[in-house]
């Protein structure tokens, strides 16, 4: 049953329901894993990663949102519990306990790659059915990339 009828063929829907659930599966970890190693990086490069985490946090919760809200519209009810989170996501999750400065990076940049990768994916998977989510895909990779780039480059770490 569906609160709202999209008007794509229950085909394309399908992939494109997909592909927006995987995608608000990875935001919603991507956010939990930053603000995560957000609060317990340690180390002389403290400050700048805690404030660039601040930055992939706010990329992942507001294209969550629009990934969410892009489902919805199709007539797709989005699922963000946490089970579902856990169940479905793309990243390795992240140790408990202190992160120094080096280890922080590294978490980051492998997550940041683990859900780039993701996302291309559904990018591809989106082109032919709904060019319009697949445009949304477009958007985020450029800004997750924008992320992993610059935790590469300012912290040195391949």
């Amino acid at each position: 049953m569906y609160a709202v009828k999209s008007t794509l063929p229950d085909q394309d829907l399908k992939v494109v329901g997909e592909a927006l659930q995987g995608a608000l599966v990875d935001l919603i970890d991507l956010s939990l894993v930053a603000k995560q190693v957000h609060w317990t990086v340690i180390g002389p490069r403290f400050r700048s990663i805690h404030l660039q985490l601040d930055e992939v946090v706010e990329t992942a919760r507001s294209y969550s949102d629009t990934v969410a809200e892009r489902a919805a519209a199709l007539g797709l009810a989005p699922d963000g519990r946490a089970a579902s989170v856990a169940a479905g996501t793309g990243i390795t999750g992240v140790d408990s306990g202190w992160h120094k400065d080096d280890k922080a990076v590294e978490v980051m940049v492998g997550a940041l790659a683990a859900v780039v990768n993701r996302m291309r994916e559904r990018m591809a998977a989106t082109e032919q059915p709904d060019p319009v989510t697949q445009d949304i895909f477009i958007e985020l990779i450029a800004e997750l990339e924008k992320h992993h780039w610059m935790f590469q480059a300012e912290h040195k770490i391949a």
